[in-house]
């Protein structure tokens, strides 16, 4: 992941008014029988506000849902199948949407110059 440029920026990068601030961190955005749930399309990169760590431990403005939200509509249909056993990640992925409108990624980020 820490090649794929997708994990460079914050996922939340102005979606409902979020402004970002801090290093890029990684979120393990959902759980599965009671642990983080290890798959690329679950763990979203956030600033660390976004986060709620560093310097915004407790005052940043992380909110869980929309963290899911983003990992839910990552996950392609098999991959949510793999988790629904106790929960409908279909229905709740709908009602995400719902809540917050069609999920768009980010286009893939295009830097100048050479990456070291």
């Amino acid at each position: 992941m820490a090649n794929d440029r997708y994990y460079l920026h914050c996922a939340r990068e102005g979606l409902h008014g979020h402004e970002c601030a801090g290093r890029i961190t990684w979120e393990h955005s959902m759980y599965y029988k009671g642990s983080q749930l290890q798959k690329r399309w679950a763990i979203i990169p956030l600033c660390a506000k976004a986060h709620n760590c560093d310097e915004w431990q407790d005052r940043g403005d992380m909110d869980k849902s929309i963290n899911e939200w983003i990992a839910l509509n990552r996950a392609t249909q098999d991959e949510i199948l793999e988790i629904c056993r106790a929960r409908d990640y279909f229905r709740y992925r709908a009602f995400l949407n719902n809540r917050y409108g069609a999920y768009v990624a980010p286009p893939p980020m295009v830097e100048d110059g050479i990456a070291y």
